[in-house]
């Protein structure tokens, strides 16, 4: 039998990004983080291992990573708190689990996975997921733990511009970097196996207990060996109310679109309901897809012949 083409594919956010705006060693902290994503999840693949924990230990890699808005570097709310979602999903068995809303798991995404393996349930949220960790020996962490005052400065920044109801000087101080970010992952194994991994803070100044598209199942994370694994990143609203994720792999089943045509199309249709973002997909036979509508969306992929790819503009 023919050994199937691994893949993985990472992003860590998109949004309005400046070439002029970020410092040259900045730039290279993103890249290096993008990189690490990729070393995590593709030492997995090339030694045999499953596309869960692949992209499991990708996501992992960025939670750890202050840079980007999950895990230690999630966002606040408006009420000034680290409220995490996070989802992962076996495109083998369609099994997926997720949690929402909650302040002390360092590693939202492991939670995620525990949900999907030791629980009956798909998602679970808040205080109840937290007790379901602590119940499986999960370390919970001090909310001090997710504090970076990159991210505190920014929600003061937002704050102060709502209350000077500055709409019109609004775009000049609060760049998409303090509003929002996400993280993923998408791989294909050896076995032919497909998986998507997302993990998010959220939104800079979110109503305490909004949750986003990040643990929706078919919003923002889905995966099948059908068709492909998709993670998405942007506003998440839009992409609930048009089932992005899902709506991919619909097009690829019943349209017979080839991924690339089926994440275009997706990132069109939310554009046209007036939202911003962008997804990275593999299908099952590892061809893997990166479109955004914005000027950037930091993304990484392993090439065919096994070299890191990093990117962040268009």
């Amino acid at each position: 039998m023919k050994e199937n083409k691994i893949g993985l594919v990472v992003h860590g956010g998109a949004g309005t990004m400046e070439r002029g705006k970020m410092s040259p060693e900045r730039e290279r902290e993103y890249r290096a983080g993008i990189e690490n994503a990729l070393r995590a999840g593709w030492e997995i693949l090339q030694h045999g291992g499953s596309s869960l924990d692949a992209t499991e230990a990708a996501v992992r890699t960025f939670e750890d990573d202050p840079l980007f808005n999950a895990g230690k570097g999630s966002v606040f709310s408006a009420a000034g708190t680290n409220e995490m979602d996070a989802a992962i999903m076996d495109g083998k068995t369609l099994k997926a689990g997720a949690v929402a809303d909650v302040r002390h798991i360092k590693n939202p995404i492991s939670l995620a996975r525990l949900v999907m393996e030791k629980s009956p349930h798909v998602l679970m949220s808040g205080e109840g997921a937290e007790n379901f960790a602590k119940e499986h020996g999960v370390e919970l962490v001090d909310q001090k733990y997710f504090f970076t005052q990159e991210r505190w400065d920014a929600l003061q920044k937002i704050k102060a511009a709502e209350k000077a109801g500055a709409n019109g000087d609004k775009k000049f101080i609060i760049t998409d970097q303090d509003l929002h970010g996400t993280v993923g992952a998408v791989a294909l194994d050896r076995n032919g196996n497909l998986a998507a991994a997302t993990s998010t803070g959220g939104k800079t100044n979110k109503l305490s207990g909004r949750i986003g598209d990040t643990p929706i199942i078919g919003g923002g994370t889905y995966a099948n060996n059908a068709t492909c694994a998709v993670s998405g990143t942007g506003d998440g609203e839009f992409f609930i109310m048009a089932t992005a994720a899902h709506d991919v792999s619909a097009l690829m089943e019943y349209r017979r679109k080839t991924v690339e045509e089926a994440t275009v199309a997706v990132i069109d249709k939310i554009a046209k309901l007036g939202g911003t973002g962008g997804m990275i997909a593999i299908d099952k036979n590892g061809k893997v897809a990166l479109p955004f509508n914005t000027s950037g969306m930091y993304r990484g992929y392993v090439d065919p012949n096994g070299k890191f790819i990093t990117e962040i503009y268009r």
